[in-house]
C-alpha cells in the first residue's frame, strides 16, 4: 500500500477514535497528507521492516513505531535511526542448475531445473507468492507463451495460463525469486533476487525480449510497465 494511502487511512481511523501509527516508505509523500503518527523507515521498497528473516531487527522497527502511540502532538513523522541502501545494481550470485532437457527452449528448461530450489526457498521463508494463476508445477509450461511471442507470434494470439499475461508474469517472477532463496546460503540484499532474475537467467532475458516485442504494437499491449520493472529496463540490459 502506498505511503499516501496509508497516511490517509490513518487520519480516517484517528477521526473515528482509533489510535494509529504508520510505517512510512516515502517521507515527502507522507508530509503531504500528515499522518497522526508515522515512522519513516529509509529501507528498500518492499521491505517495510528492513531485514528479512532478522526478527531482532524487525522487532526494533516495530518497537520504535509503537513508541509513538502515546504522542498526541501530531501530525508527526519520526525517522528510524538506521538506513538500509537499495542494492538493485548488485544481482544475487548463485548457480543455476543444469537444464534437464537440452531440446527445450532455454527458459523452459531452466525453470524445470529450478523446481527443487524453489521448494527449498519456500521452506525457508514459510510461504509462497506463486499461485495467482498458476502453481509452481505449471510455471515451466506457462513460460511457453512468452517464447512464442519472442519467436514472432502476436502477443494477443497466444494462450496464456490464466488468460492475463501480466498476472502470469508475477507468478513467474515470484517463482524465480523464491528459487533464488533456495540457491543462496544467505539473505540476499534488497532487490538482488530481482536483478538476478532479469539479468542472469534465461527466463529473465526472455521476458526482456518479450517487452521489446510488445512495445508499440497494434493492438496495444496493456501495461508494458508490468512486464519488467523500470529499474531493469535501462538500454544496457537489452
Amino acid at each position: 500500500m502506498c505511503t499516501r494511502t496509508v497516511s490517509t487511512l490513518a487520519r480516517a481511523l484517528e477521526a473515528s477514535g482509533i489510535a494509529t501509527v504508520s510505517l512510512l516508505a516515502n517521507r515527502s509523500a507522507a508530509e503531504l497528507i500528515g499522518p497522526p503518527r508515522g515512522l519513516y523507515c529509509e529501507f528498500p521498497l518492499g521491505r517495510p521492516l528492513g531485514k528479512p528473516l532478522d526478527a531482532e531487527f524487525q522487532r526494533s522497527v516495530l518497537a520504535a513505531a509503537f513508541a509513538l502511540l502515546p504522542r498526541t502532538d501530531g501530525p508527526l513523522i519520526e525517522d528510524f535511526d538506521i538506513v538500509i541502501e537499495d542494492e538493485v545494481d548488485a544481482p544475487l550470485s548463485c548457480p543455476i542448475p543444469p537444464r534437464l532437457d537440452p531440446q527445450e527452449p532455454a527458459a523452459i528448461g531452466e525453470a524445470r531445473g529450478l523446481r527443487a530450489a524453489h521448494d527449498r526457498g519456500v521452506a525457508r521463508i514459510g510461504t509462497s507468492q506463486v499461485g495467482r494463476v498458476v502453481d509452481a508445477d505449471g510455471i515451466p509450461d506457462a513460460i511457453r507463451a512468452f517464447v512464442e511471442v519472442v519467436e514472432g507470434a502476436a502477443w494477443n494470439e497466444v494462450k496464456y495460463v490464466g488468460g492475463d499475461p501480466t498476472t502470469l508474469l508475477m507468478d513467474i517472477r515470484a517463482y524465480y525469486e523464491e528459487a533464488a532463496l533456495g540457491l543462496s546460503e544467505h539473505v540476499p540484499a534488497a532487490r538482488a533476487t530481482e536483478s538476478w532474475y532479469y539479468r542472469k537467467t534465461s527466463t529473465g532475458e526472455l521476458i526482456r525480449r518479450y517487452l521489446a516485442a510488445v512495445k508499440d504494437v497494434d493492438p496495444p499491449f496493456p501495461g508494458t510497465f508490468y512486464v519488467v520493472p523500470a529499474s531493469q529496463t535501462s538500454e544496457v540490459l537489452f
